[in-house]
């Protein structure tokens, strides 16, 4: 945002036409928001559906939508289903009164179906933190994708480029307020001629939280992470219990637990926290988040808990090599910044990363139409257009579900039959009720391209006739066939025949050799967590659970190691 442009508030909508119920929502909703949002309350379907006309004729920036459900609101779950259609970004709600259970199985149901994004219960009484703590929730989620006035970082680039697109992408998943300007565009010009910029090589970065601003030109990821404290906190001297490699579900969970049972632990991450999981959209199935959580939230909050207990991270440094320790020694992980850091134990937690198309025409075109992953901060720029999303998993059916708020097209292409077997029900579910959402089964991109740089067309063929048919796109999300991310490991550990960790009983050690305990690798001392184990469930319920558990059985070890050393 420049300097001196004020911006309208946020607008929130409230439509609740039962006059008994009507007076305690918009007074609720008025005395707690209308001093940072622009609130609206129709009082008919009329006045609803012309407001949110009105609002988006102006491009007015709605943050939210409530809508009444029960009597004299009887259609309330299809009218806030549609203003998505006029505002995709809003988040919408339908609020009913505890008690009128009749509505419940639809209130329920119209989340399941994607047709409203969270439902509420109607203030009870004054002050009812549960009615509010519901719709801050929201509202901090939609504020996500908006960092209002404060930009911690501002990037000056090119719209259409990998790297602009990857450091956008990784700023929003480690919940970092940036603003982006289009060096082509006149914003982003007067940017540049303020900082004295003439020609410079892109993107400009701009770090705007230290004292004097810090211009980088063309940054490396090393740079741009050392001025942020978290990023650059840990000491490769320090004698470290154990290192955990991967910061998706699984590694944040073994870090939380293993600095708060008083482990000194080091964290290593080469790109974002959250893994695949930080790039979904929604996560519906977490036990204990009814109303959902997108996975960047739940990424970065379980990043603050890591942190808050003292674990040590050591951000876009990719671990390179692990060195079994032998005799007692100590194992040995070398990082990309040169560093060795030396650990009794290591936790392997370095996921998955999704399999490249191979198609040149295609590859030439990554940031510039074709993405790898969800790429949620891509969303906004489909407004209108025609994408592609390429997987039959969840990660693939959450991707669609949010592209499908911006695009007038989203067509899902799985290379089987069916997505029942790789997808959870509520997804297949939610994506057959979303009305400009398509699947097409057998089917496979075999090409593509763009004539100016930015891809304008896909080649898909039908495996089982192989029918050829050419078809416009706007974007082509690949979320396809993931392989572990284990390349670094060598032979350091037993890996499977497709590159996963083997742990546990699925190990044959050697006769009279230590029986390796559950999650251990090949190697004692050395564990394997989440989407990277042999066997294991791809589910970010299980990897947390993989994570937790995993402490304990390194708390053995250390015990082991250390009365080893007492008796020698």
């Amino acid at each position: 945002m420049r300097p001196g442009v004020v911006r309208p508030r946020p607008v929130i909508v409230l439509l609740c036409q039962n006059d008994a119920a009507r007076e305690g929502l918009v007074t609720a909703v008025a005395d707690r928001y209308e001093p940072d949002y622009r609130c609206l309350f129709p009082r008919t379907v009329e006045e609803y559906e012309a407001d949110l006309r009105a609002l988006a004729d102006e491009h007015a920036a709605v943050a939210l939508v409530i809508v009444a459900l029960g009597q004299g609101d009887e259609h309330g779950v299809s009218l806030a289903a549609a203003a998505r259609a006029l505002h995709p970004r809003a988040r919408r709600a339908v609020a009913v009164a505890w008690g009128d259970f009749a509505y419940f199985r639809e209130m329920f149901e119209s989340v399941t179906t994607g047709a409203v994004d969270f439902t509420v219960i109607r203030p009870r009484h004054e002050r009812d933190e549960d009615f509010h703590g519901a719709l801050t929730d929201a509202l901090h989620e939609w504020s996500a994708g908006d960092p209002g006035d404060f930009e911690a970082v501002r990037i000056i680039g090119e719209r259409w480029s990998a790297r602009t697109s990857w450091l956008r992408d990784r700023l929003a998943r480690f919940d970092v307020p940036y603003g982006f300007y289009d060096v082509h565009a006149d914003e982003g010009r007067a940017e540049l001629a303020a900082l004295g910029l003439e020609d410079p090589a892109l993107p400009v970065v701009v770090i705007r939280v230290t004292p004097e601003p810090t211009v980088l030109i063309d940054p490396s990821n090393l740079q741009i992470a050392g001025l942020f404290g978290p990023a650059a906190n840990y000491d490769p001297s320090l004698d470290y219990d154990l290192a955990v490699v991967g910061a998706g579900p699984a590694g944040l969970a073994a870090a939380v637990y293993a600095t708060s049972e008083g482990l000194r632990t080091l964290l290593v991450e080469h790109e974002a926290v959250g893994g695949q999981a930080g790039t979904s959209s929604r996560i519906r199935n977490y036990p204990g988040f009814p109303k959902g959580i997108s996975g960047g939230r739940f990424a970065a909050r379980t990043f603050e808990q890591a942190f808050s207990f003292g674990t040590q991270f050591a951000f876009t440094r990719s671990a390179c090599s692990l060195r079994p320790g032998q005799d007692g020694r100590r194992h040995e992980i070398d990082l990309s910044d040169g560093t060795t850091i030396p650990v009794r134990s290591v936790v392997i937690a370095s996921g998955m990363h999704y399999r490249r198309l191979g198609i040149p025409s295609l590859e030439d075109l990554v940031g510039c139409g074709v993405f790898y992953g969800a790429a949620n901060t891509e969303a906004p720029a489909m407004a209108g257009g025609r994408v592609f999303v390429v997987g039959g998993g969840n990660s693939a059916g959450q991707a669609a579900l949010f592209l499908a708020r911006f695009a007038a097209e989203v067509t899902v292409l799985v290379r089987g039959p069916n997505v029942a077997a790789s997808m959870s029900d509520y997804l297949v579910r939610e994506l057959g009720a979303s009305p400009n959402v398509t699947i097409r089964h057998h089917a496979e991109v075999i090409g593509g391209g763009g004539a100016k740089g930015l891809l304008d067309h896909v080649v898909i063929a039908d495996r089982v006739t192989g029918e050829r048919e050419t078809l416009p796109a706007n974007g082509l999300f690949v979320l396809i066939g993931s392989e572990p991310h284990t390349d670094w490991l060598g032979d350091a550990v037993e890996r499977d025949r497709w590159g996963f960790v083997v742990t546990g009983p699925d190990l044959r050690p050697e006769p009279g050799a230590r029986t390796p305990l559950p999650l251990e690798t090949s190697v004692p001392g050395i564990f394997a967590v989440g989407d990277v184990r042999h066997g294991s469930v791809k589910r970010v319920a299980t990897a947390v659970g993989e994570g937790a558990v995993a402490i304990s059985y390194v708390h053995r070890w250390i015990e082991e190691q250390r009365a080893s050393e007492s008796a020698s």
